[in-house]
């Protein structure tokens, strides 16, 4: 079974910076892309970026692009997410997945628990 766990979320300040972790395990880690995705409160989960493990290309949602950067270390099964600039809108419990849009996410239904980040304005 595929499973993800996120991890690196906290609380910090606008314009401060988080890192977030997502160890994923079940799955021949070469040749998938993997998500990261964010549900804010009380809203329904969006997609944030997304990397190929194949090439390391990675796509970015507009409201994240400049700011975000993702990687991946193949040899440890895990996935990255460099936050910088934080802004308040940022603040959502974040979770990785396979696949870059929430429908394909969605379907396969492999959600870790999440990990918080609250940006304090």
């Amino acid at each position: 079974e595929v499973q993800f766990v996120e991890s690196g979320g906290g609380l910090v300040q606008a314009g401060g910076s988080l890192r977030l972790s997502c160890a994923v395990s079940g799955l021949n880690f070469d040749g998938y892309s993997i998500g990261w995705f964010r549900q804010p409160p009380g809203k329904g989960r969006e997609a944030v970026s997304c990397i190929s493990t194949s090439d390391g290309s990675t796509n970015y949602a507009l409201s994240v692009k400049g700011r975000f950067t993702m990687s991946s270390d193949n040899a440890k099964n895990m996935v990255y997410l460099q936050m910088t600039m934080l802004k308040p809108e940022d603040t959502a419990v974040y979770y990785c997945a396979i696949g870059c849009s929430e429908t394909v996410a969605g379907l396969i239904g492999s959600w870790g628990q999440g990990t918080q980040v609250t940006v304090s304005s």
